[in-house]
């Protein structure tokens, strides 16, 4: 599954798999513990692919966030928790973005980027994701 049908939807715990379209809205099921919801239109809903991360020279998408991520941790889970301290989570994102803005670029948005790494890595999302992206690029430089 790519990041295009990975949600977060405002004021829901977690991530959200895109289930189907409804009238009104559509249907999503949490990566939590499988439960279905329905999410209306006036709802604030982020799709994780659209997600960037500020830097000081350009927006970074969240997809290559997860690809540094994901080969610092050598494909495991972060070895930094959420909930430590602000200065943990802050060295930690510098070795993983460097360039990262610390200006704009909140501890609170930091522990949510490990969160969702985390759970992504959990339920298996990440490596289709970064295997469809390569494959991506393998056929641009062809």
């Amino acid at each position: 599954m790519s990041l295009e049908k990975v949600l977060s939807i405002s004021g829901k715990p977690g991530l959200y798999k895109l289930i189907t379209q409804t009238r009104g809205g559509f249907i999503a099921e949490s990566l939590v513990d499988k439960k279905r919801l329905s999410v209306g239109i006036q709802q604030n809903v982020s799709i994780l692919s659209d997600i960037a991360i500020y830097t000081l020279t350009e927006e970074v998408p969240l997809a290559e966030v997860f690809k540094k991520m994901q080969s610092k941790e050598k494909g495991k889970k972060a070895s930094v928790s959420p909930k430590d301290p602000k200065i943990k989570l802050e060295e930690y994102f510098f070795d993983v973005l460097p360039e990262y803005d610390e200006d704009r670029v909140y501890a609170s948005d930091i522990k949510k980027v490990i969160q969702w790494y985390n759970l992504l890595v959990e339920h298996n999302l990440l490596e289709d994701t970064l295997d469809v992206e390569k494959e991506t690029v393998k056929d641009e430089e062809e």
